[in-house]
């Protein structure tokens, strides 16, 4: 997966579950838990993401994810490429699988 792609999607995961923790995230993309908190941390280091604390139900600390307003625009412009790049390989295995249907 390209670098873009996992943070488009990270982006998009924290938007969406912002109390989802990075173990919760890696099992859903199936990404090492290191790999993931080094996207998460790479998103908080660009200042896209911020972290909080907020208080769970059992009085322990939990996290949560907010996208910055800077964040929102870069997920934009990333999602934008990812578009972008996934229809270009739509296109490339369309014309592939034409040229196997031809061959047969």
């Amino acid at each position: 997966m390209h670098k873009s792609d996992t943070e488009y999607i990270i982006l998009t995961i924290l938007k969406d579950n912002p109390r989802m923790t990075q173990r919760q995230i890696a099992k859903e993309l199936g990404l090492s838990l290191g790999k993931t908190n080094y996207v998460v941390r790479a998103l908080i280091d660009k200042g896209w993401v911020k972290l909080s604390n907020f208080k769970r139900s059992d009085n322990k600390l939990g996290y949560i994810y907010i996208l910055t307003p800077e964040g929102i625009s870069e997920k934009t412009i990333l999602a934008q490429n990812f578009l972008k790049r996934k229809s270009e390989e739509y296109n490339r295995l369309k014309q592939e699988i034409e040229i196997l249907k031809n061959e047969l």
